[in-house]
């Protein structure tokens, strides 16, 4: 069931969303060539207490690990796709760097990704992160009252396509509210016009993973950084929109 949030539980959704925003743009600032990833975990998970949140994904249970995710934010670089485990990894120059920030306030979630370049990362890396962004920009611009869900998995993969880019199917994006994952999930293809026609008050958090090769992935043996098969980069985003009469509001960007 897919739930539909009032007025008021979107505004305390929006509050959530801009510690997420503003933790991000804090690790944007933060980010250089030479810097363990867990440096920017504990800026992370300094910032979201302070401002009277909690980390949504320390101690997360996901369905297909058999351990609790153990860090405050999720790091990824060039061919992880998803969940990277910060930790003494040194970021260099060239990486394309995604970071993944959740956080619990007041009963609700926040969660919003985004991919960094840090400093020169080549030709196919910034046309990679160029067509995941803009595909996140499309996708958010079918958040319409009477628009279908497949419309925006339609307009991610499309996107992804312009430019022979692949997107990642074992992962998708998600309805999200009380919990960080409800319905409905969000796939990043298949045809426009199908599934549930989008309503006021839903919530979504939309997130294109688009891979440089081929779409198929494996999960590492920390039982939770995915990575491409073919070991080619990957690029992520990810934001929070609200479907509201106006059209989409997009919570975690301030």
């Amino acid at each position: 069931m897919i739930i539909c949030k009032s007025a008021d539980e979107i505004r305390l959704m929006q509050k959530a969303a801009e510690i997420v925003a503003e933790v991000l743009l804090q690790l944007e600032k933060n980010l250089k060539p030479g810097m363990q990833t867990s440096h920017l975990d504990n800026i992370a998970e300094e910032m979201i207490i302070k401002r009277g949140a909690i980390p949504a994904f320390k101690g997360y249970m996901g369905k297909l690990s058999k351990r609790p995710y153990p860090s405050t934010i999720c790091i990824s670089i060039n061919e992880e796709v998803v969940h990277g485990i910060p930790g003494k990894r040194i970021i260099r120059e060239g990486d394309l760097v995604s970071v993944d920030v959740g956080v619990k306030y007041k009963g609700f979630f926040g969660d919003s990704a985004r991919s960094f370049k840090v400093g020169d990362v080549g030709k196919t890396k910034e046309r990679l992160y160029n067509a995941t962004l803009d595909a996140l920009n499309i996708s958010i611009d079918k958040c319409y009252i009477g628009n279908h869900l497949s419309d925006i998995s339609n307009a991610i993969e499309t996107r992804a396509s312009r430019d022979n880019f692949s997107v990642v199917k074992d992962f998708v994006g998600h309805g999200i509210g009380k919990k960080m994952h409800e319905e409905p999930q969000i796939l990043n293809y298949g045809p426009p016009g199908q599934g549930p026609v989008l309503k006021r008050g839903m919530v979504l958090a939309i997130e294109p993973m688009i891979n440089a090769g081929l779409s198929d992935v494996r999960i590492l043996d920390d039982g939770w950084t995915v990575v491409t098969a073919d070991r080619k980069c990957s690029c992520h985003f990810e934001d929070t929109i609200a479907i509201t009469e106006k059209g989409p509001l997009i919570l975690t960007r301030i």
